[in-house]
């Protein structure tokens, strides 16, 4: 019930529309929302939504914004400069996230970086394409990896 009343909230503030028609369908869909995600926790036995602490997950987005544009920028050096290296490769690398949610967002976040790719996810590995050899070392350090297993409700507490 409350993530009802989170989306509600959310909705009204973000639409500013206040006619009855528009907030009984706002309504409406926030309640369906509500009642899938409800279905969906009652399916697979692990909460979907609120699994990982809020702040946390604020300065985890600031640093991965810096690490596209850090991205970006490398990517865009490659193609610009041909004496730059591309050597496509492809390897395993480890997940230390314990909930699905967690290892999900671990393969979006290598997907969302330039220059790599998320091909394949498992209980405790990403498959991962990249440009050049030095992105794969970059992850293979596990920065990425540590940061996202800190927003880990299940670790945090």
């Amino acid at each position: 019930m409350k993530l009802a009343l989170v989306l509600v909230v959310v909705w009204v503030l973000l639409s500013g529309i206040f006619e009855p028609l528009v907030l009984g369908l706002g309504l409406a869909s926030c309640l369906f929302v509500a009642w899938l995600k409800a279905r969906a926790d009652r399916r697979d036995g692990e909460p979907v939504a609120f699994a990982v602490r809020i702040g946390r997950l604020v300065g985890y987005l600031v640093w991965l914004s810096w690490e596209i544009v850090k991205s970006n920028i490398d990517v865009s050096r490659r193609i610009l400069s041909p004496s730059l290296p591309v050597a496509p490769s492809v390897r395993w690398l480890p997940a230390s996230q314990r909930s699905e949610l967690t290892r999900v967002m671990y393969a979006d976040s290598i997907t969302l970086t330039p220059g790599t790719l998320s091909i394949d996810l498992t209980d405790d590995a990403v498959e991962v394409h990249a440009l050049n050899e030095g992105s794969l070392d970059e992850l293979e350090r596990g920065e990425m990896d540590a940061r996202v297993a800190a927003l880990d409700s299940e670790r945090t507490g």
